[in-house]
């Protein structure tokens, strides 16, 4: 973790919402333009989406123009790719100068994010209707509205929709193009599913004259997944004693339900001997915070490393002699999990020192069955850099049963969307997973965490509590087994206060972060 200047000067001186995707297709005549959308996250209160908008003439285009109304009690926030303005509950969205002209056949996109739950209708592009209505048969029903998932089960998917107009005969459900159920009501629940699968569904009025036009798709996943988000240990924001205006555990516990906290830096104390921060590992702050946190009915995670100071996996010579080190540290605090924070130059790119940390944990793994091991590293923001494929490559071919890889996405060119730019980079991570070990989605995202930092970043990268609580919810939904933040030092109020080390330097609540996190 880091707030590079200030940390590396203190240390000088002594880290239930489940997603239902959706798409929208709003299709003219095939001899225009098309717009479709697609809800690419949802949680309580709102969600992102997107546009897609192409050219499906046969000659370019220069120019294109979206309009939609949202519904009563839904309003437009965040976009990108498109200059939004708003009037009233009508929206209009136009090209950027970078995406407007468009060859035939080519396509381009534009998101936003919206508080509320509605979609958006009376669609428009380049002054088409985008509707395709009843699909272009005479006498069919309209196109069945708001489909939405009811109901999950570890074998089955619920779904209700709105009724057409029209003669309606009965409805069908598709997945994909195949019929998964034909009913003729305004529900039905799709069965003999695999646990922990996702699945994608529309649905179509029908009678004798002909099928309506598939609704928007909306996805699901079965229950049953293993691992992620299912107990206090997953949320544990990181609290550095004796750095920042350290608060006091039982205040912060009190006030957010947080039970767990992930306590920053185990270093060397000399050689491979571990210390808090290079001092002792007991009678110093770090050992009675962990006393309090305990006796407030709570629990800790070691954080081994961080980007500054001196380590023990260069200092320690041997994975074996590595692994002592991280021993003494779980046998001091009767440990449950430890975290090892890999960065910068000495340890994360440093290929040597990668496979003895790795050596280490798979020690670990062996002589403690039941602990849990976390590696916490840098990322792009399409994911893994090179050293981080590495990392995981590595892990997996040393079989050294890492139980969470936990990326840091910030300080890493995030922009003004955060949260795109943390989504991005987890699916990346997920993709690494699966290509190092083979494993399923499901089960990548079970091994996965994300450690984020409030507020602003080094790079001024903004994340506020409305970004965090969208993260929360997307990594929730997906079941990931860690969630976290740098670092409740920080969960203070200072707006304008810049980069510091013991606010955030945004408006928000006092241990914001840390009641969001909480509800992981």
């Amino acid at each position: 973790m880091k707030l590079r200047s200030i940390r590396t000067a203190a240390l000088a001186a002594g880290l239930a919402a489940a997603l239902v995707a959706g798409s929208l297709g709003f299709a003219t005549a095939a001899s225009a333009a098309t717009a479709t959308f697609v809800r690419t996250s949802s949680w309580g209160s709102g969600y992102e989406a997107k546009f897609t908008v192409t050219n499906n003439t046969s000659s370019p285009i220069t120019s294109w123009n979206v309009q939609f109304d949202l519904p009563g009690g839904t309003s437009m926030g965040t976009y990108w790719d498109a200059l939004v303005s708003t009037a009233g509950q009508h929206v209009t969205a136009t090209n950027r100068e970078y995406n407007g002209a468009l060859a035939a056949g080519a396509s381009t996109t534009f998101g936003f994010v919206v508080s509320g739950n509605g979609d958006p209708t009376n669609c428009t592009v380049n002054g088409a209707a985008c509707s395709g209505g009843g699909g272009g048969t005479p006498g069919a029903p309209s196109v069945p509205g708001n489909l939405r998932v009811t109901g999950t089960t570890n074998s089955a998917i619920s779904l209700a929709w709105n009724a057409s107009s029209g003669t309606v005969t009965g409805y069908r459900v598709y997945e994909g193009s195949a019929v998964r159920a034909t009913v003729t009501g305004t529900s039905a629940t799709v069965s003999g599913l695999g646990a922990c699968t996702g699945h994608s569904y529309s649905v179509a009025a029908y009678n004798s004259s002909g099928e309506s036009a598939k609704s928007a798709a909306v996805s699901a996943t079965t229950t049953g997944c293993t691992g992620g988000g299912s107990g206090s240990m997953a949320a544990a924001p990181y609290l550095y004693p004796g750095w920042g205006n350290p608060p006091a555990p039982s205040t912060v516990m009190s006030a957010t339900g947080v039970k767990w906290f992930t306590i920053a830096f185990v270093l060397s104390a000399g050689g491979c001997t571990p210390g808090w921060d290079g001092g002792p590992l007991t009678g110093g702050a770090h050992a009675s915070t962990i006393s309090a946190i305990r006796a407030a009915g709570g629990d800790v995670i070691p954080s081994i490393g961080g980007w500054s100071g001196n380590k023990l996996g260069p200092n320690c010579s041997t994975p074996q002699a590595l692994a002592n080190a991280y021993q003494q540290v779980i046998n001091t605090f009767n440990l449950k999990a430890i975290d090892v924070d890999i960065e910068n130059t000495d340890e994360f790119e440093n290929t040597v020192v990668q496979d003895r940390i790795l050596g280490a944990l798979k020690i670990v793994k062996q002589n403690n069955p039941g602990i849990k091991t976390i590696l916490t590293f840098g990322t792009s923001t399409t994911g893994p850099t090179y050293y981080g494929t590495r990392l995981i490559n590595q892990a997996a071919a040393m079989q050294a049963n890492v139980d969470v890889f936990t990326i840091m996405p910030f300080d890493f060119g995030g922009g003004a969307n955060m949260y795109q730019s943390t989504v991005n980079a987890s699916e990346g991570l997920k993709n690494a997973l699966k290509s190092a070990f083979g494993w399923s989605d499901a089960t990548a995202y079970a091994h996965m965490g994300i450690s984020g930092m409030n507020g602003l970043s080094d790079q001024q990268e903004l994340t506020s509590p409305a970004t965090w609580t969208q993260i929360r919810d997307w990594a929730k939904a997906r079941s990931l087994a860690r969630f976290t933040f740098w670092a409740v030092n920080r969960d203070r109020p200072c707006p304008g206060g810049g980069v510091v080390s013991d606010c955030s330097g945004i408006a928000q609540n006092t241990w914001e972060f840390t009641s969001i996190t909480a509800r992981f």
